[in-house]
């Protein structure tokens, strides 16, 4: 996708080997054009397949979660990875593993918005290790709804993330798939 590979390029900046931040557009700040762009381009995909609900997680997967959900038609649930108040009981859980913020979260979604009625696309704003989306995977399985593909704004193809999904039986839609982080420069995987 043109239009996310140049602000990938324009606006990301290379941290480490292993750490892309593109806080401006992302994570951090949303660029509502390019999550739009972003949601048409998932949906176009997914028109006929009959998606009941999109499932991502807090924070930065909401947003082109939100636009998918919009372009569909379709109420999109973000798992927490914090209980509140109003979260007490009835909960699917799941634990996931951080790899940009090393740490281990416990991921929870109501299971009154997730039944075995749904036909999901998980979303996700980046796939490393794939931690993230096993995890929403886990909790569409424990409500016994069907997983249709994982849906990833930005891949590091360089990761282990998508080989795990797809040995699980997962389809794994990356718009950008990025193959190395060296030399504090961005390296796409030409399709």
């Amino acid at each position: 996708m043109k239009e996310l590979f140049e602000k990938i390029i324009n606006e990301g900046t290379v941290l480490k080997e292993d750490v892309l931040k593109v806080d401006s557009f992302l994570t951090h700040q949303i660029d509502p054009e390019l999550m739009s762009l972003i949601g048409k381009k998932f949906a176009d995909k997914y028109r006929d397949k009959n998606i009941t609900k999109i499932v991502t997680i807090e924070s930065s997967g909401i947003a082109p979660a939100v636009f998918i959900g919009l372009e569909l038609g379709v109420p999109v649930i973000f798992a927490r990875k914090q209980k509140s108040l109003t979260m007490t009981t009835e909960l699917l859980t799941a634990s996931v593993y951080s790899f940009t913020k090393q740490t281990t979260n416990q991921i929870s979604i109501s299971t009154k918005f997730l039944t075995s009625n749904d036909n999901v696309l998980v979303v996700d704003d980046f796939l490393a290790n794939g931690q993230a989306a096993l995890g929403l995977v886990e909790l569409c399985g424990q409500a016994g709804a069907s997983v249709e593909a994982i849906n990833i704004v930005i891949e590091k193809a360089f990761q282990n993330g998508r080989s795990l999904l797809e040995e699980k039986g997962y389809i794994v839609d990356s718009l950008a798939r990025i193959t190395s982080l060296e030399d504090n420069k961005v390296h796409f995987l030409e399709e």
